[in-house]
């Protein structure tokens, strides 16, 4: 019997726990031009409290998507893209490896189909 190793996972699990909520996929949508933004500028039009705003963001802070820049006594946020990289690419090698599968799916049954007599 052959044993499987188990890999660790290319991407952190917290990356997509955080990316698991809604409100927090917007505040990554409203980060990702590279601009740094203060609380008061995430909360306005989100529905959000302040402290709900920062709660999220904390979450997103944890996982390495977001850095909070000190200016003052004001504090920004800026998105940081490694992590959403790694996603990008972890989700493309997944794409590939299905490609493959359909590609030799699609080889073996052209392959039934010209051995039918």
């Amino acid at each position: 019997m052959l044993a499987t190793a188990i890999r660790s996972p290319a991407v952190p699990p917290i990356i997509f726990a955080a990316l698991g909520d809604e409100s927090r996929l917007r505040l990554v949508e409203r980060l990702r031009g590279g601009q740094a933004l203060s609380i008061a500028a995430l909360t306005a039009d989100s529905g959000l409290t302040r402290q709900a705003i920062r709660k999220h963001l904390g979450v997103l802070e944890r996982a390495g998507l977001v850095h909070e820049l000190r200016l003052g006594r004001e504090h920004q946020f800026r998105a940081d893209p490694a992590p959403l990289q790694a996603v990008a690419d972890w989700a493309e090698q997944y794409r590939r490896d299905w490609d493959d599968r359909f590609d030799r799916l699609d080889k073996f049954l052209q392959q039934q189909k010209e051995a039918k007599p």
